[in-house]
């Protein structure tokens, strides 16, 4: 696994998600009637890994249908965007509680160099999304051997 230099800028933006999603949640789930409630974005939580040949991002996506995903590369930033959709509920039910969240979601990360985009697959199975991220054949390790004059 290759070492990346810490990016306090990296942790603010991650920290101010964070703050985000703690915020939506709390005016989400508030019964005052003062309160609006407005659609939800939600951004999906990623495993980032990878070996000397690829990189490998995993997301979290339960009950989002494969054909409400999409998976964009334009100037080295991989955006996975889509859209979770509520059900269609009868108007007699009454719900005491409510907790799954629905609507628009969107993660973008920037990609290094190293990787060929040309080459990018996903797959899709029980919710989680893995999308393969070959890396340049010049851009993997090689060793080189030090030759006796």
């Amino acid at each position: 696994m290759a070492i990346e230099r810490w990016r306090p800028a990296r942790e603010l933006a991650r920290i101010s998600r964070l703050m985000d999603d703690l915020m939506q949640d709390f005016f989400r789930f508030s019964y005052s009637p003062f309160f609006e409630r407005e659609e939800y974005v939600m951004y999906p939580v990623l495993d980032v890994s990878e070996d000397e040949k690829e990189i490998q991002i995993k997301a979290e996506l339960p009950g989002v249908e494969k054909e409400n995903i999409k998976i964009c590369v334009e100037n080295n930033v991989l955006t996975i965007s889509g859209e979770k959709k509520a059900e269609k509920t009868s108007e007699s039910r009454n719900y005491h509680i409510v907790e799954r969240r629905f609507g628009s979601f969107r993660r973008a990360i920037t990609l290094p160099a190293t990787v060929d985009a040309d080459k990018i697959k996903a797959t899709y199975k029980d919710g989680i999304l893995t999308i393969t991220l070959p890396k340049k054949e010049e851009a993997r390790a090689k060793e080189i051997k030090i030759s006796t004059e």
